[in-house]
């Protein structure tokens, strides 16, 4: 058999999937994806409402990510980066806080915030330092705490962790209490140390249309729900029946296959609240983070601080909420608006729109920066890929893809 008779199918357009099929055309196959919206990007999507762009959840691109450089050509994203700091709002004012030797700009109002104690910002050059010189090799072989016992190890007050490391980082986790694994911590933290925080300026979606352009050999079944997975067979839920000779599962593989339906991902989610303001408080691209215990605002973002592709005639705002406390609907969004009047001063002009993500980020334990190929392989013919079997993260979601899809080269080698 020749390369391009082979059936290899992958069940999800997310990143994850995309750099599988990226691997495999550049070897010369011609994969097939099945996907069960009406377009790619998995969980990575942009909307367009009345004029704005709309990410589905507050996502950002770190652009020191390794595999994000390998796969991805930054200067055709037209990428817009955010200054590397944050607005702090705490007791009705605006602390602005950030990292003044990749922004002297940001020295003055560090040096006088009053965010963490003057020994609390020394520590942080320190453990800016110290992640510097640590490969990320190293990063994931050290002893697992959360990262609240890891921060309290290195003696930071507990001023400082609650006004800049919780709010901060219970954003990117998605998580309140800090329990995540030291690992994503020290990795995401050089993440940010060692590149821009940035955006498309077209948008979040913007990364997998990138990867979709690219490909030129791979066809793609949208709208396809697959209901399950065994060897060779993929049973759609119109119960049409698929045989293929390898099958990468870039998805929650324990709804497809049947050994793993005890084995479900358990997932960290999130709303993101979209409205629109007369003017900007912020006036730098910063994210604004919210120190008031038991608020339901975690962070926001004027979206129109930076550079996008639509020229919206107002400001934009997301507001990011890691817990709803329950609440839903009208009720949530009356609140998250009360909230942003009382503790950052900003009347919205009107609601956009919310998106609640039920499944944002997994949540893992045991986290790892990398798997060799044959750790992809379930079966004969079923391989496993997506950010669930590494960490959360658009980085893992592509190593995880080019493993797996590596890992059918390597099968396919002895028959070729």
């Amino acid at each position: 058999m020749n390369k391009q008779s082979y059936k290899i199918h992958i069940i999800g357009a997310g990143i994850s999937g995309l750099i599988a099929a990226t691997v495999l055309e550049k070897n010369g196959f011609h994969p097939v994806i099945i996907e069960a919206t009406d377009r790619v990007g998995g969980r990575v999507k942009t909307d367009i409402v009345d004029g704005y762009q709309l990410d589905r959840g507050f996502q950002v691109l770190l652009t020191a990510y390794p595999a994000a450089q390998k796969y991805l050509n930054f200067e055709s994203l037209e990428l817009q980066n955010f200054l590397p700091g944050a607005s702090i709002y705490k007791n009705g004012k605006q602390e602005i806080i950030g990292d003044p030797i990749r922004d002297t700009s940001l020295l003055f109002s560090t040096l006088f915030a009053r965010v963490g104690t003057f020994t609390d910002k020394l520590k942080i050059l320190k453990l800016n330092n110290r992640l510097k010189k640590k490969t990320i090799s190293e990063i994931f072989l050290d002893k697992e705490q959360s990262t609240l016992s890891y921060l309290m190890d290195l003696n930071f007050s507990s001023r400082i962790i609650d006004e800049f490391f919780k709010p901060f980082f219970s954003g990117i986790f998605l998580e309140n209490k800090l329990e995540t694994s030291s690992r994503m911590f020290e990795f995401v933290y050089k993440m940010f140390g060692e590149g821009h925080a940035a955006l498309p300026k077209g948008g979040i979606e913007e990364i997998p249309k990138q990867l979709l352009n690219n490909l030129k050999n791979t066809t793609f079944k949208y709208s396809t729900q697959v209901s399950s997975v065994i060897e060779r067979e993929i049973e759609l839920d119109n119960g049409q029946k698929i045989k293929s000779d390898f099958i990468i599962i870039a998805t929650e593989p324990s709804k497809l296959i049947q050994k793993l339906k005890n084995q479900s991902t358990k997932w960290q989610s999130c709303d993101t609240l979209y409205f629109e303001t007369e003017n900007r408080t912020i006036r730098k691209p910063l994210i604004g983070l919210i120190t008031k215990q038991k608020s339901l605002i975690n962070n926001i973002f004027y979206h129109t601080s930076l550079e996008t592709s639509l020229k919206p005639k107002k400001e934009l705002l997301s507001v990011t909420v890691v817990d709803n406390q329950n609440l839903s609907g009208k009720i949530l969004i009356d609140r998250v608006q009360n909230e942003l009047e009382q503790n950052c001063g900003i009347t919205t002009s009107r609601f956009i729109d919310m998106y609640s993500i039920p499944m944002s980020l997994p949540k893992l334990t045991e986290l790892h920066y990398e798997m060799s190929p044959t750790e992809t392989l379930f079966s004969e013919s079923i391989y496993l890929a997506g950010d669930v079997q590494l960490n959360g993260s658009l980085n893992a979601a592509m190593i995880s893809g080019e493993r797996a899809a590596l890992a059918v080269i390597e099968t396919l080698k002895v028959h070729l």
